[in-house]
């Protein structure tokens, strides 16, 4: 199957595209992300907040120069705010001048729900007509209500929305369609049936290494090795909430905000902060299990220098 023109025609130009945008993905994600542009389904993205999942959504926008439209999840999401709905000032006043006209009921019905009076929210601004297809994110799905994913199964499935009132818009061509999910409750299978899925997960520890190199590029090699060492042992820990991507970038740069070349227990102590967002993971860690954390790294530091001083002796 051909891509469209304008899409990756590969896993691996897919792969360079998103790097192109300083993300840096794995192969499998390069993978999915290529298929559900390929076979023109959604792509379904689960894992731990702070994962890049959103910004996979982000990069593909640039990468393809095509508009983002987002849509952020949250309970108590309806059709009137995630789809359309109708512009009922603009209704009444419609009424009134009827009225004035002396037009019939009948006439005055007839011209109220008709396009000119729709608002287009999200879903539906997705399925309108552009010149480069949209890619729509429809981002933190978990955080919605069930009956919203109901509503959502006909614009995965069909690319279409049923306005009762007027008709069914179907899109021209299918948005790019993009979903997250933090896992805070089941998705129901009929959503991710509809989609190509894939699970987010933290990245190891060479492919963090390149994602702060690349996300905050000012930072020195040593302390960038660092950071990633002493965030990936925070996530071996039972904290509440464990760190993600986005935090690793955020204390790289407040790191080099304070003109910081390497890691010290004072500098970790007052930017901890950046890092973890609840007080007890903050009490646990600090002093006792800070300290063993540094120490770990400054030994295990201090063994690859010696080991690179003996291979240059040899």
């Amino acid at each position: 199957m051909t891509p469209a023109p304008g899409l990756p025609a590969s896993i691996d130009e897919t792969h360079g595209r998103l790097l192109g945008q300083d993300y840096v993905a794995d192969r499998r994600l390069a993978t999915a992300v290529f298929l559900a542009l390929t076979l023109e389904r959604p792509l379904f993205l689960e894992g731990e907040p702070g994962t890049g999942k959103t910004e996979v959504a982000k990069a593909l926008s640039r990468s393809l120069a095509a508009e983002l439209i987002r849509l952020q999840c949250y309970e108590g999401l309806d059709v009137n705010l995630a789809a359309y709905e109708w512009n009922y000032a603009r209704q009444m006043l419609e009424i009134r001048l009827g009225e004035a006209a002396h037009e019939s009921r009948e006439q005055i019905a007839t011209s109220l729900f008709s396009e000119r009076f729709l608002i287009a929210r999200p879903l539906l601004r997705a399925l309108l007509p552009q010149p480069v297809r949209p890619v729509l994110l429809i981002d933190e799905l978990d955080r919605a209500d069930e009956p919203f994913e109901a509503y959502l199964l006909e614009v995965l499935a069909e690319f279409q929305i049923t306005i009762p009132e007027l008709t069914t818009i179907r899109a021209e061509q299918p948005p790019i369609v993009i979903i997250t999910s933090n896992r805070t409750r089941e998705i129901h299978d009929a959503v991710k049936r509809r989609c190509i899925y894939h699970w987010v997960d933290y990245p190891d520890a060479a492919r963090e290494l390149e994602i702060v190199r690349r996300r905050v590029p000012h930072v020195q090699e040593a302390l960038a090795r660092q950071i990633v060492e002493f965030v990936r042992d925070l996530r071996s820990l039972e904290l509440y909430k464990l760190p993600g991507l986005s935090e690793t970038i955020e204390w790289g740069r407040a790191l080099l905000a304070l003109d910081r070349t390497t890691l010290d227990p004072k500098t970790v102590d007052d930017t901890l902060g950046v890092l973890l967002k609840y007080q007890d993971d903050l009490a646990r860690v600090r002093d006792s299990e800070a300290a063993r954390i540094l120490e770990r790294i400054g030994n295990a530091t201090a063994a690859t220098e010696r080991a690179m001083a003996a291979a240059e002796r040899d």
